[in-house]
């Protein structure tokens, strides 16, 4: 037990001191799954704070990153078509900044869906159910979501830390890194988390007030 708390403690002096080897050395073993599930919880309460008391961020946040890279994905393919088969030029990282805002857009993508309960539904079966085996399902889905969310925080982290640790630049550029794109990925489920919290606390609520359980849900609701 000492000695998760010792790696939990490098962890933590490594993180504040910049060090990016030292905290790729220090995020292995048990101590990292710890660490992780902390951050799953206390970055999910974080973000669930931010929805209760800043409505733009609960209303706007995922989808504001969603549009701004899907739109970001398009002009950067259509400018560089153009270039290529016109003007004869393409710019060399053209083909590699796309796939990694496409990464950032699918998970922030998820976390919006968990909002709108579009993920983890079966609504229509889940409708003809006993109002217990309906709120069973409900958290079913919230420890679901929390464990997925623990793993890839946990491990999309150590990815993003060996990346930092590696100085990997991103192909076809010189001086941007990988990981500023990766560490959006455990980002993006802390988020998740948050999400998944603010529903089930709406879940005990509509159990508490004799509300529907479940509702129909569809995408683009929010």
């Amino acid at each position: 037990m000492s000695t998760i708390v010792n790696d939990m403690l490098e962890i933590i002096s490594a993180t504040f001191a910049n060090d990016a080897w030292m905290m790729s050395e220090a995020f292995q073993g048990p101590a990292a799954w710890i660490m992780g599930g902390l951050i799953t919880v206390l970055g999910g309460l974080f973000f669930l704070y931010l929805y209760k008391h800043i409505p733009w961020v609960e209303r706007n946040f995922e989808s504001t990153i969603m549009v701004s890279t899907y739109l970001l994905i398009g002009t950067i393919i259509f400018v560089e078509v153009f270039r290529r088969f016109v003007l004869g030029v393409q710019a060399p990282w053209s083909t590699t900044i796309p796939p990694f805002l496409f990464l950032i857009m699918t998970w922030f993508g998820c976390a919006y869906n968990v909002k709108l309960r579009t993920h983890l539904a079966f609504a229509e079966f889940r409708a003809n159910m006993p109002r217990g085996m309906q709120f069973a399902c409900l958290t079913l889905d919230f420890i679901l979501w929390l464990g997925f969310s623990w793993v890839v925080i946990t491990t999309s982290t150590q990815v993003a830390m060996n990346s930092a640790s590696n100085f990997q630049i991103l192909l076809g550029t010189d001086n941007i890194l990988q990981w500023w794109f990766l560490v959006s990925v455990p980002l993006a489920f802390v988020l998740v988390t948050g999400r998944a919290m603010e529903n089930y606390l709406e879940d005990i609520e509509n159990l508490r007030s004799g509300e529907p359980l479940i509702k129909q849900a569809a995408i683009g609701e929010g």
